[in-house]
């Protein structure tokens, strides 16, 4: 068996035209009805959208890879880089800083071309320390050992893939590259899903080339949209299909130069992604309706942090133990401010005892 890059075709890739262009016409009519639609909402409503969006993104990718970010500190690093007052902000670490200054790089900087200081920026952005967990790692430049992807089973190690030889990144690299900044009329959104597959394919990093073929694929779907706003999350959708989608590149790297089963699989978990943005607009919209007509009741920032906190999806259930932690306050302060949202509607209590939290009502006062 020979791995894709090993094949003479390599990298001419094929696929079924007529298959993938019906499937591409379906998503950009879906692309062009979300866009068309947040049109209509103004520029701060945009902004939320955005800050939930790009949240998504940048903790969903690293989750792919077993990596939880503090979800708070990656919104606290977007709202300032968008100019988004947040009711109480938590200090981003240094290595939360630089995942967020590289996905901002490229949805900001769609249109610059995508050179090789560039990416290795965004690859020191993502291992700031030098190390990948326990192991030191080359950091900003092109891996000088071979790679090869393994899980164990048991007391054996199965090989997934071997990406090319230390040799063969640099000129797979500068072909990617410029692939990649060529303008060469090939549909944008096409294009996208070549780049995340080709770029997983060299492998070329010591560590993070997932990380970062969902980074370039975010600047992609950027170029393909003409716009650095974001509504949607891919990486939060790979994650829901991350079996599939493991799998997918799998058989797609073992195989021919024939892509036309990632191309589906992309584009569909593409169209899935889209479609997944109506619930992020939709949580932005109930947030703004429910300040509009109900900030003047609640001057209390405290309050209004924990309000804040639930709308933005606060993991876990909302306790007088977690208010009386998270803001330094007692616990009888804490449940009394628990308790006054309460009986004025803005929240409801559910479970009893030990189970007591708190959750925003469905309907009322929104």
């Amino acid at each position: 068996m020979k791995y894709i890059h090993e094949l003479p075709e390599y990298p001419n890739f094929t696929w079924d035209s007529e298959k993938i262009m019906n499937l591409l016409a379906r998503v950009s009519v879906a692309q062009g009805r979300m866009l068309g639609k947040m049109q209509q909402f103004g520029f701060g409503v945009q902004q939320e959208a955005m800050l939930d969006a790009l949240t998504e993104e940048i903790t969903k990718s690293s989750e792919i890879e077993g990596e939880i970010l503090n979800s708070e500190q990656v919104r606290s690093s977007l709202a300032r880089r968008l100019n988004i007052n947040l009711e109480k902000e938590t200090e981003p670490s240094h290595h939360i800083e630089g995942v967020v200054e590289a996905v901002m790089d490229a949805v900001r900087n769609f249109d610059k071309p995508m050179t090789e200081d560039r990416l290795f920026g965004w690859h020191a952005a993502l291992f700031p320390t030098g190390y990948s967990g326990p192991y030191k790692i080359k950091v900003g430049s092109f891996r000088g050992g071979e790679m090869r992807v393994v899980s164990e089973k048991g007391y054996n190690e199965i090989v997934h893939y071997e990406a090319p030889l230390p040799g063969k990144v640099q000129g797979q690299m500068d072909e990617f590259l410029n692939r990649l900044n060529t303008r060469d009329g090939e549909n944008p959104l096409l294009k996208a899903a070549i780049a995340h597959l080709w770029f997983v394919i060299i492998h070329p990093f010591d560590d993070g080339n997932g990380r970062l073929a969902r980074i370039i694929t975010e600047m992609m779907l950027a170029r393909a949209e003409n716009t650095y706003l974001r509504f949607y999350s891919m990486s939060a959708q790979i994650q829901k299909d991350k079996k599939d989608y493991y799998k997918t590149l799998e058989h797609t790297t073992k195989g021919g130069t024939d892509i036309t089963g990632w191309l589906t699989w992309f584009l569909e978990c593409l169209e899935r992604a889209i479609s997944g943005s109506e619930e992020i607009i939709g949580k932005v919209l109930r947030k703004a309706a429910f300040w509009q007509k109900n900030s003047a009741e609640i001057p209390n920032n405290t309050q209004r942090e924990i309000i804040n906190r639930l709308f933005d999806g606060f993991i876990g259930n909302m306790t007088a133990g977690k208010v009386g932690k998270i803001f330094k306050v007692s616990a009888p302060t804490a449940t009394r401010m628990l308790r006054d949202l309460t009986a004025r509607g803005f929240l409801e209590v559910r479970g009893a005892g030990r189970n007591t939290h708190y959750v925003l009502p469905v309907l009322k006062k929104f």
